[in-house]
């Protein structure tokens, strides 16, 4: 039999905590477990006057309500705010009741001009989250997963002004430099003088917001654009990043961000970054660091039908070059670039059978270029071939490539509603805090909330794998680590059944080893 509603549940009067309306397994309650926001009042204390003026916005609310902007990836502040008037659970997370009105949407804004301009809060919240992470045992920092995304400016593309600016010099300039004229003189040649300024250039620069960058690529549409500079760790935890113009090549920011991570967590054993970054440089500032380049196969740049570079080779002995004909392409100089090129004998190649798959120049000569510090580079492509690098290449796709598909599909970044590089830095941080948060939480949550539960997990789990991946610390705390995808599963799919019984006994560091 059809029922109709006569929807008097409008107008009826019930007494309810709002605790009890929000379900139990909701994020809020995950986000509330994971992590206590009293430490964002240490954060503020010294930007709120102790003595004058109005009593404020809680800034442990203000705060957030910016986290729930960017968690549920709602696009504004003004619509973040209309939907915590009417979302039960968004109002429990804030402890707000059911009368009490929410700050107006421009709160926020008036409080970064006011007091959160050129501090460095946000680097603060997402420092202590990713601290929180670490004790958690959930950060992995051994390898790195580097890589840079683009989001799109506030700025209309059609809209800028062609200006002159000085090309931006290497950072490894002075280095490279030096090397260069070391070189040129061992093989008797005159070294370089100082170098001259670097040359101006045209560039197209936005009205709207000067400091974007344009971004092209290939056959893409050229827009102004911010680029994400980004690492992360094996279980996909934003451990550092830097934001950058978008017309910034990714391999200029690689070293400030390998930097600031080594700062904060150490250095890595390895770092796993794609074909952007595969640089003779960066090979040489990593392999000269300790450290494992894990760098992709890049296809030759030659023309169809001619010879490879690689069927050239190289002999270090006398420094020469040997063709597929068996004949030497010898020395030629060391130009500024820090290229030593290599040419072959005109009289010989002249009459070569492979002449038309060697080079298509007027005077019969080929010529080779081979950088100082390709050896370097050379090294990082025998690596490429181990197992070792095979598996730390193939999870990429489930770390770092992960982070910005996140960070794009689910947290609102495909473009940035706010203009300046501070800004979007500071935007950029709050998201990559969320999403660390998040994760944070979540895994928390499966395990059972605490500490204690997660080391009985990993106990559980080393006894199915036959592993010990748990070593306990200074203050007998267990730090673990996760190993990949599978034991991210192993640990979403945790029951509390699991351990329970385990629960009265206590848990031995004792038996926790490490690993080889």
């Amino acid at each position: 039999m059809i029922s109709k509603n006569n929807y008097e549940g409008r107008f009826q009067i019930s007494v309810n905590a709002l605790d009890d309306l929000v379900p139990k397994d909701h994020l809020v309650r995950k986000l509330e477990n994971a992590i206590d926001f009293s430490f964002i009042y240490e954060l503020v204390q010294d930007k709120y006057s102790a003595v004058t003026g109005r009593p404020s916005v809680d800034p442990v609310v203000l705060i957030k309500i910016v986290l729930i902007q960017y968690l549920f990836g709602i696009r504004s502040m003004r619509q973040t705010i209309r939907e915590i008037e009417t979302n039960v659970a968004y109002r429990w997370f804030i402890g707000y009741d059911f009368t009490q009105p929410i700050p107006h949407f421009t709160t926020f804004g008036k409080n970064y001009v006011r007091r959160f301009k050129d501090t460095d809060i946000f680097e603060s919240i997402f420092a202590r989250i990713l601290e929180e992470a670490l004790g958690h045992g959930f950060v992995e920092p051994d390898v790195l997963f580097m890589d840079a995304t683009h989001v799109k400016a506030n700025a209309n593309k059609n809209k800028y002004e062609k200006t002159m600016v000085q090309e931006q010099s290497k950072k490894y300039q002075e280095q490279l430099d030096k090397e260069i004229n070391e070189d040129r003189i061992q093989h008797g040649k005159k070294p370089f003088g100082k170098k001259p300024k670097s040359a101006l250039k045209e560039t197209k620069t936005s009205i709207s917001d000067p400091e974007s960058g344009l971004f092209v690529k290939g056959e893409k549409e050229r827009v102004f654009a911010y680029s994400f500079h980004t690492a992360c760790d094996r279980n996909g935890f934003v451990l550092g990043a830097k934001v950058t113009p978008g017309n910034v090549h990714d391999s200029q920011v690689f070293e400030d961000v390998l930097e600031l991570v080594k700062k904060s967590l150490g250095k890595p054993t390895a770092v796993a970054v794609d074909a952007g970054y595969k640089t003779p440089y960066i090979s040489k500032l990593l392999i000269d660091d300790g450290i494992r380049p894990v760098m992709p196969y890049t296809r030759p740049r030659t023309k169809d039908g001619f010879f490879k570079k690689y069927d050239y080779v190289y002999d270090e002995h006398y420094d020469a070059y040997i063709c597929p004909n068996h004949e030497f392409l010898t020395y030629e100089l060391t130009n500024r670039e820090g290229y030593k090129m290599y040419r072959s004998d005109p009289t010989i190649c002249k009459d070569c059978p492979f002449l038309s798959q060697c080079t298509e120049s007027k005077d019969f000569t080929k010529r080779i270029s081979r950088h100082i510090w390709a050896d370097y580079l050379e090294e990082a492509d025998h690596l490429r071939h181990t197992d070792e690098n095979k598996q730390i290449y193939s999870q990429r796709k489930e770390t770092i490539e992960r982070v910005f598909a996140d960070l794009k599909e689910k947290h609102g970044m495909r473009w940035t509603t706010l203009r300046g590089l501070r800004k979007v830095s500071m935007q950029a941080m709050l998201v990559f805090a969320c999403m660390n948060l998040k994760k944070l939480a979540t895994w928390l949550w499966k395990s059972g909330g605490s500490k204690r539960y997660f080391a009985l997990f990993m106990i559980s789990y080393r006894k199915k794998t036959k592993t010990n991946s748990c070593v306990p610390n200074g203050n007998k705390e267990f730090v673990c680590n996760l190993r990949g995808a599978s034991l991210k599963a192993e640990l979403l799919s945790f029951k509390y059944s699991a351990v329970l019984p385990e629960m009265s006994k206590p848990v031995a560091p004792a038996r926790a080893q490490t690993t080889a």
